[in-house]
Formats: structure tokens, sequence, C-alpha cells
């Protein structure tokens, strides 16, 4: 794919004999937002596994801004600019919105805010303006365990956003949502990938909200690509629609 961030060739991972990633080939434009869907047990967690280095792949290439980080550590591929949140919340409940984006901020710079005076400014804003890109300047004093799901999910985009990624991997930022809140948490997601640029890849079992925001929607099953298209393109495609879609893509 021509200006392709992400370019992974002939990837395979098993466990225990098991392939849970089959010779996996896939490609992401820069400055794309796009969904990989698939059932339980496709390999969707997996395949984010290997590209953040949490898992290492047995066979195949990933190569990510024109460097191979198929065997990089994760804290390598972090600072090359790979970010992921979670589908679990993994925030310090006990701490305020400011105060988790701060502490992110922190971990990334590797400096103290206490004794670094410049450094502490720095870090300050930020966290500020994360928290503004995050819409979350209102509740920056609140115990983040207090949050309701939608500003959660907004506060785990903001720790994700701590490190300027280049690519954010969302493992089904929508789930346990309302749909107003997950309407609202996919319209940031959107405004993130249009305004700063950020290259967008997102695992989602919301069909409406795949065929909605996403450029392009690629379908995996037992860790094997069976089809990468437009979403009209995918909602039109006979494998698909057997396979997964069945009849939500008409509703």
């Amino acid at each position: 794919m021509t200006g392709a961030i992400l370019d992974i060739r002939g990837l395979k991972k098993s466990f225990g004999g098991l392939h849970v990633t089959n010779d996996l080939t896939y490609a992401v434009r820069g400055g794309a937002l796009d969904a990989i869907i698939g059932p339980n047990g496709a390999g969707k967690s997996t395949f984010f596994n290997l590209l953040t280095g949490y898992h290492r792949a047995d066979a195949g290439t990933i190569v990510f801004a024109g460097e191979e980080i198929t065997r990089a550590a994760p804290e390598r591929i972090v600072k090359l600019g790979i970010s992921r949140a979670f589908q679990v919340s993994n925030i310090f409940h006990r701490m305020t919105v400011f105060e988790n984006v701060r502490t992110a901020v922190q971990a990334q710079t590797g400096l103290s805010l206490e004794f670094f005076r410049p450094a502490r400014g720095l870090a300050l804003d930020q966290t500020d303006e994360i928290i503004h890109q995050c819409g979350l300047a209102s509740r920056a004093g609140i115990v983040s365990g207090r949050l309701s799901q939608g500003d959660k999910k907004r506060l785990e985009l903001a720790l994700a956003l701590s490190g300027k990624p280049k690519l954010l991997l969302l493992d089904e930022p929508t789930a346990g949502m309302s749909r107003e809140e997950a309407e609202s948490t996919m319209d940031l997601v959107a405004a993130l990938n249009r305004d700063l640029g950020i290259t967008v890849v997102f695992t989602e079992h919301d069909i409406a909200a795949v065929f909605k925001y996403a450029e392009r929607i690629t379908l995996l099953s037992r860790g094997t690509m069976i089809v990468s298209g437009t979403p009209e393109e995918i909602r039109r495609n006979e494998d698909a629609q057997k396979l997964y879609l069945g009849e939500s893509i008409h509703g």
C-alpha cells in the first residue's frame, strides 16, 4: 500500500499448536481511520499484542514508519509512536483526571515533575492540552472512579495521547456504553484522527459504529484475513455476510 505507516507481511503466531494469527498480511495508510472486525476468537487481541510487543511473532514482519519492529520491546514500540487503549479501563480510579494524565505524561518524559522546574511546567502544559483535546476540562478535578463509562474512555484516550502517538490502537472503544456515549466517544476518535493526524485502528463489535466511522474495514476469522475494503465493499461481500455480518449491515 502506497503511503503505509504500518506494513505487515506473513504474520504468524501459535499457542500450543493453535494458530491464532495465520499468515496475516495487512497495511494501514498514514492518517487512516480503520476498523478490524471478527467474531470472538478471531485473533484481534492477539494481533494488537503482536503490534505492541506483548507477544512475539513466530514468523513474518511488522514494519512501522519505515522501521521493522517485529521483535522490538514494548517500550521501544511506544517510543516509536504506537499507543494502545484497552477495552477494560486502565486508569487509576482514586486519582483525579488531571493526576492520571499528568502521571502518564511524566512517565513518557521520564523526568520528575517535582525536581525539574522547566520540565514540570512543560509537562503541566501538555497535561492541560491533552485534557482539553479529549473534552475533559470540566472534569479535570473529579476522581476518576466517579466518571461515567464514556468519560472513562475519554480518559483512556487521554492517557494514550500522552506518548504523542502516530498510531493509536483502540480495543473495542464503545464497549459497555449507551448509544449516546458510544457516538460521543467515536466522534472524539474521529476528531483526533482528523485534527491531530493520528492514524487509528480500532476493533469493534458495534457494526453500526464500524460502518459509520471506518474508512476501511478488515474482517478476521481464526487469525486469517478474510476480506479488507471500504465499508461499501464489505457490505456487498458475500464472505463477510456469511461469516460475521449477516443481516445486521442491512438495518
